[in-house]
């Protein structure tokens, strides 16, 4: 693909994941991507097929990107919640298309479902080995430390209305802080 045609895909792109981000798969609007990413509506439909594949091309990248960036060290699951609090500080818009799939698509259309499936089986399976080698303990099931890990620090970032109505207003370092220290005794023997 030339030069041009890979800026253009590029524009498209972030385009879409902010529109995605903002109005869903059912909100969005072709029309504005385009719009926005100075592009032909028919390059979207020509690069990305329609607009719910192009959602897709978003999220499993979106969701690419941040298991790149946040690994998971089983031996270490407070300090993933740290990191992985700031990198949803840093990139709001991850949640906000994990939660467009969740209420659009429900539990039967999910991106790169068998990728990202796997993806989590190593984040269990990092855990499971560390809970075998002594190195986390505590009486829970891996993958459910994995899942209250991950809802600690997420949960609270996706609705942020019902974190100020539970704990009034609270700076994302407070909450980092806290979910730290609750993952922290999730994994102390009990």
């Amino acid at each position: 693909m030339p030069r041009n045609a890979e800026a253009t895909k590029a524009r498209i792109f972030q385009a879409a994941t902010a529109e995605f981000a903002e109005h869903g798969i059912a909100g969005a609007r072709v029309d504005r991507i385009a719009k926005q990413a100075q592009a032909n509506k028919q390059l979207i439909y020509a690069y990305f097929g329609g607009k719910d594949d192009l959602f897709s091309a978003v999220l499993e990248a979106a969701m690419a990107d941040l298991a790149a960036e946040v690994p998971i060290d089983g031996e270490d699951l407070p300090g993933y919640v740290d990191r992985l609090a700031a990198y949803h500080a840093a990139n709001p818009h991850i949640l906000r298309l994990l939660m467009w799939e969740s209420l659009e698509r429900g539990d039967s259309g999910v991106t790169a479902q068998s990728e990202r499936a796997a993806h989590y089986r190593d984040k269990v399976d990092a855990v499971r080995d560390a809970q075998e080698t002594g190195k986390v303990t505590g009486a829970l099931d891996a993958g459910m430390l994995v899942l209250l890990s991950l809802g600690t620090i997420s949960w609270p970032l996706a609705v942020p209305q019902l974190r100020r109505l539970i704990l009034g207003e609270t700076k994302v370092e407070d909450l980092q802080s806290a979910a730290r220290e609750a993952v922290r005794r999730l994994t102390e023997p009990g």
